[in-house]
């Protein structure tokens, strides 16, 4: 896409025949001329010695065809619009003085990106999904002019109120099922890149934030409500009937008791310390579901005085005022329904485990076959054992790549079911404690005694993340902390194969992989893998940049690794010592140095930032303006501190775009 701008003015002293007498044109109005087969603006201006045309192509014009026109494109536009403005000119008897012509090379995407910008703006959406729900509460209020519901009316704000909640939860009870849909969501993923599919967890946790404030508002309306029934006897129920005798009052408390539990038990400690709590708790979904959809068979809201029956057929309906909002609330439920039934059928395809292997820290490696399953690098999945537990899917990132022959994930033991999962497996802390002499810092691979088997392994995925992303830029900066490389595991070793294969990335350009690391035995597990890309991307390189491995080189993949260890000063002599007369770093065994504390991402965005706009940040770029990727695995905490570096960071001609994985 080439894009255009034309300026031209011409200058026609007074003393001559003006050119809004000559043309029909007054100063200081905007007409149209042509410029390439298209109509473009004109403006007409005066200045005290002489009237001054100024011709403007606007809007810019957009040339499709860039190949087809690269060579006389500039010729084109300036013969035409010269030819235009000297038409014009001899019209008013003026000269021209001058043409301008400016042409640049730019993508169409850009001119729609504010869009995308709009919605993944995380304030953006908060600010329109609360709008909208206002909006939706206010609309309620249309019911103090319904003479079907004059009766009703008589309790004044607190039904109007309470109807208007009501709406509101109906439409979230749909929303917040629909990120759930995860299957759904990675069908669409690839389709619809500008929708901010990876953050459906975050907009799951808005809705429900939604209904919780409108919940609340929902039941102390109707609180209010009951107990003016009784005391205006617009109907004759006491408040404890209604409260615990009709549909409307029970599900209501029903679905009280649900959120009570799955909000308490959703809270991120709970998670992290008890995920099984969380996981089983928030299943009271499902009974939530069921008394919402039945929710308003009560018919609170109707033009009768006594009770209407939902089993009355036809009259039911016809006195029974509600908004009937089981029918979109039905859609939510049907597509979460049809994807726990496709989730059931895909995991329980054939999948064996052929290696288990103990890493330090307490990860387990686990190698399994599923011929069924087809992913991407940087994708995830979900992980059941039926022999630790039936009902318990949890989900762990991919660690090996499409051209291995096995799929791997590594699980870090935290809770029960971690440690039940490796116990099963052979690698656990009942194992451990079996063998004095093993050392927690090594690495064991699990060997099967005859007659023993492997327990039963249910895979479901894999499922879409932002890692799958990477490739879509030039530039791509990985970060992990600890056992948050995981997901970047899987995309170095892809990359390694593809740059081997006859069709290497030919967009990515550069990789920075940070890794931040407590200790040094946390390189081990990862350091063979690191040390064949490193040198794969040396060798790929120019000659001379063996010997530059900390300088800014051509070189495809730079690794930082960070340690947060503390030393003590024998340690630290130790490693001065054996980095003496060495290209190796004594810790990692790479090119690279160690680096010891927490990286300054301000300082190294920053730094990459100038050296990208001034050029030498590495040869091949297609301009010094460029849109760096910033793929995040790790705590929330280091995800807040390293988006505000990119957005403090970013410049007019870099932008660092941040994504998280989640899961």
């Amino acid at each position: 896409m080439v894009y255009i701008s034309v300026l031209a003015k011409i200058h026609v002293e007074k003393g001559k025949p003006a050119c809004s007498s000559a043309s029909g044109y007054a100063p200081n109005q905007r007409v149209s001329v042509p410029f390439l087969g298209t109509r473009r603006g004109l403006h007409l201006s005066t200045t005290d010695h002489f009237h001054t045309w100024f011709f403007v192509s606007q809007p810019p014009y957009f040339v499709i065809d860039e190949e087809a026109l690269q060579e006389n494109l500039q010729v084109l536009v300036i013969k035409e619009s010269f030819l235009n403005v000297v038409r014009y000119a001899r019209t008013c008897r003026g000269e021209v003085m001058e043409v301008t012509v400016h042409s640049q090379k730019v993508d169409l995407l850009p001119a729609i990106s504010w869009i995308p910008r709009c919605i993944v703006h995380r304030r953006m959406v908060c600010s329109d999904f609360s709008d909208m729900m206002f909006k939706l509460m206010l609309a309620r209020y249309k019911q103090q002019t319904s003479k079907a519901l004059a009766g009703l009316n008589i309790l004044t704000f607190s039904v109007w109120i309470s109807r208007g909640a009501g709406l509101v939860l109906s439409v979230d009870t749909t929303l917040i099922m629909l990120p759930m849909c995860r299957n759904i969501l990675r069908f669409f993923r690839p389709k619809v890149k500008w929708l901010p599919l990876d953050e459906s967890r975050w907009f799951h946790r808005q809705v429900a934030y939604s209904l919780l404030f409108w919940t609340i508002v929902h039941t102390t309306g109707h609180y209010v409500n009951f107990f003016n029934v009784e005391r205006s006897q617009v109907r004759k129920q006491a408040a404890v009937e209604i409260h615990y005798t009709q549909a409307g009052g029970v599900t209501g408390h029903v679905m009280l008791f649900c959120i009570l539990l799955m909000y308490t038990t959703a809270h991120q400690k709970i998670r992290q310390q008890s995920f099984e709590t969380f996981w089983y708790t928030h299943h009271l979904f499902v009974p939530f579901l069921l008394a919402m959809y039945t929710h308003a068979t009560g018919c609170f809201v109707r033009d009768t005085v006594e009770p209407v029956s939902p089993f009355a057929g036809k009259y039911f309906w016809n006195h029974c005022l509600g908004y009937q909002g089981w029918r979109w609330e039905l859609i939510g439920g049907g597509m979460y329904l049809f994807e726990r039934v496709y989730r059931e059928i895909r995991a329980r395809r054939p999948t064996e485990i052929i290696k288990v292997v103990r890493h330090p820290y307490d990860a387990v490696e686990i190698q399994f076959r599923k011929p069924s399953m087809q992913y991407k690098a940087g994708q995830w999945l979900f992980l059941n054992c039926p022999e630790v537990s039936k009902h318990q899917w949890h989900p762990f990132t991919i660690t090996s790549c499409p051209f291995d022959p096995y799929v791997s994930v590594h699980v870090r033991q935290v809770g029960d079911f971690t440690k039940s999962l490796a116990n099963a497996l052979g690698a656990g802390p009942e194992q451990a404690a079996l063998y004095e002499e093993l050392d927690p810092m090594g690495m064991y691979e699990v060997a099967l005694q005859q007659g023993q088997e492997m327990p039963t392994l249910r895979i479901d995925g894999p499922y879409g993340a932002p890692a799958e992303d990477v490739f879509n830029h030039e530039i791509a900066i990985l970060i992990g902390t600890g056992i948050g490389v995981t997901p970047w595991a899987s995309i170095l070793k892809n990359i390694w194969h593809m740059r081997l294969s006859p069709n290497p990335p030919k967009r990515l350009k550069r990789v920075e992989f940070i890794w931040v690391c407590r200790t040094t035995t946390s390189f081990e597990w990862f350091q063979a893998l690191l040390s064949s890309l490193e040198m794969q991307s040396l060798s790929m390189s120019s000659p001379s940049d063996y010997n530059k491995p900390n300088e800014d080189t051509d070189e495809f993949l730079k690794i930082h690794t960070y340690l947060t260890q503390k030393m003590d000063v024998d340690q630290a002599n130790n490693i001065v010592l054996n980095s003496v007369g060495t290209t190796k770093d004594p810790l990692t065994e790479l090119n690279s140095r160690t680096n010891f504390g927490r990286p300054d991402f301000h300082k190294l965005l920053g730094a990459m930032r100038d050296s990208i706009e001034n050029g030498t940040y590495i040869s091949g770029l297609e301009s010094r303006r460029a849109e760096v990727g910033v793929y995040f695995c790790g705590p929330n905490l280091a995800a807040r501190s390293i988006r505000k570096a990119c957005q403090e960071e970013s410049s007019h001609d870099v932008k660092f775009r941040f994504w998280k994985e989640y899961f």
